[in-house]
This record gives structure tokens, C-alpha cells and sequence, in this order.
């Protein structure tokens, strides 16, 4: 995935960390188990990586498969930014910590799956507990992580300002192999801050850019 296309679309989209509608005084347990993981682990996964895995979901109850992430787009395992809600809640608690290559199998309760309603389309009834079985194949930097951010904030004040990002997304624009005209490149930035600079100031702070590692700013 190119990472012009990770930047453009994450930064775009609105906040959002508890997904499905969760709320924080969820207080049932993601339980985990470690099927497999490497001797030799140097990275593991975190709040904001971008993270690609294969993963089958069953109903808990009676063991049945709703989802195979191996039958969908030709076979090729999934990406997705962990803790950002771009899956289920317990999802993403499930896959912090994780080596490449690590399998686990995990069980997730209702109100950190679908929750009363269930998801019709999905075939998951209402009140349904989850069991996922996961294999992890790759953890990079997610492009909202604290490197990203520095990147970006070329004269270190801890905010970005439209020209430190239209020149940030300048250079990754020169690298793509399809050029963008002007009036793109500004509709991607005035769309960036539309979604992100919510308290209008003309600025992108840490929190508005919803950077993971905020002790290191």
C-alpha cells in the first residue's frame, strides 16, 4: 500500500478510537491466547502501527465461521491501523502486543464486539461473544504515529499548519507514479483540516491529530 494512499485517507477521517459505539465503562475481558509466537521478536505492535494479518471469526456458541479475511480481496491479508477503531473494539485490544508472525486465538464478549444489536449483515445475532483466530504477518509505522508527526512539523512549535502539511503531501505526491493536479492536491488538504482541526484555529494539534505516543512530543 502506498504510503501517500495510508496518509491521505487516515488523516481524513474523523477521529474515532471506540468502535461499534463501545463505551469506556465496558468492564468484560478480551481473552487471549498465544498459539505461537517467534523466538525472535524485535517489534511489537502498538497504538497507531499499520498492521497486516489474516484473521477467521467464528460465533463463540456454536463454533460457526461468519468471516474469513482468506476469501476476501483475491486472499490477500488485511491492513489497518490498530486502536483507531477500523475494527471491532476488541480487535484492537486483542492485537496489541503481537510479534509478526505470532498467532493467537482470542474471545471477545458482546460490548466489545456488536454489542445488543448484533451485525445482521455480518450473520452475528445480538449479544453475541466472538472467538478469532489471527496470525500477524507485518507491523509498520502507522501514519499517525510520533515519527510521522515530526515529519510533518518542520519548525517544531507541536502543531501543524496547512504549509507544513501541503508541503509534506507535496513530496509524497512527487513520488507517486500518477502526478495530481493543484486543485487535488488542495482538495485533499482542505479536507484534511475540515475533519481535523476541530476547534478551527488553522492548526493541527497532537491531540487533534490523535498522535499515540504523546509523552515523546
Amino acid at each position: 500500500m502506498h504510503f501517500l494512499v495510508r496518509l491521505a485517507v487516515f488523516l481524513s477521517l474523523c477521529g474515532c478510537s471506540n468502535a461499534q459505539g463501545q463505551t469506556k465503562e465496558d468492564t468484560e475481558e478480551v481473552k487471549i491466547e498465544v498459539l505461537h509466537r517467534p523466538e525472535n521478536c524485535s517489534k511489537t505492535s502498538r497504538k497507531g502501527d499499520l498492521l497486516n494479518a489474516h484473521y477467521d471469526g467464528y460465533l463463540a456458541k456454536d463454533g460457526s465461521k461468519f468471516y474469513c479475511s482468506r476469501t476476501q480481496d483475491e486472499g490477500h491479508p488485511k491492513w489497518f491501523v490498530l486502536g483507531v477503531g477500523h475494527v471491532i473494539k476488541g480487535l484492537d485490544i486483542a492485537m496489541m502486543d503481537m510479534c509478526p508472525g505470532e498467532k493467537r486465538k482470542v474471545i471477545i464478549p458482546p460490548s466489545f464486539a456488536y454489542g445488543k444489536e448484533g451485525y445482521a449483515e455480518g450473520k452475528i445475532p445480538p449479544n453475541a461473544t466472538l472467538m478469532f483466530e489471527i496470525e500477524l504477518y507485518a507491523v509498520t509505522k502507522g501514519p499517525r504515529s510520533i515519527e510521522t508527526f515530526k515529519q510533518i512539523d518542520t519548525d517544531n512549535d507541536r502543531q501543524l499548519s496547512k504549509a507544513e502539511i501541503e508541503l509534506y503531501l507535496q513530496k509524497d505526491f512527487e513520488k507517486d507514479e500518477k502526478p495530481r493536479d493543484k486543485s487535488y492536491q488542495k482538495a485533499v488538504l482542505e479536507d484534511i483540516f475540515k475533519k481535523n482541526d476541530h476547534n478551527g484555529d488553522g492548526f493541527i494539534s497532537p491531540k487533534e491529530y490523535n498522535v499515540h505516543q504523546h509523552d515523546e512530543l
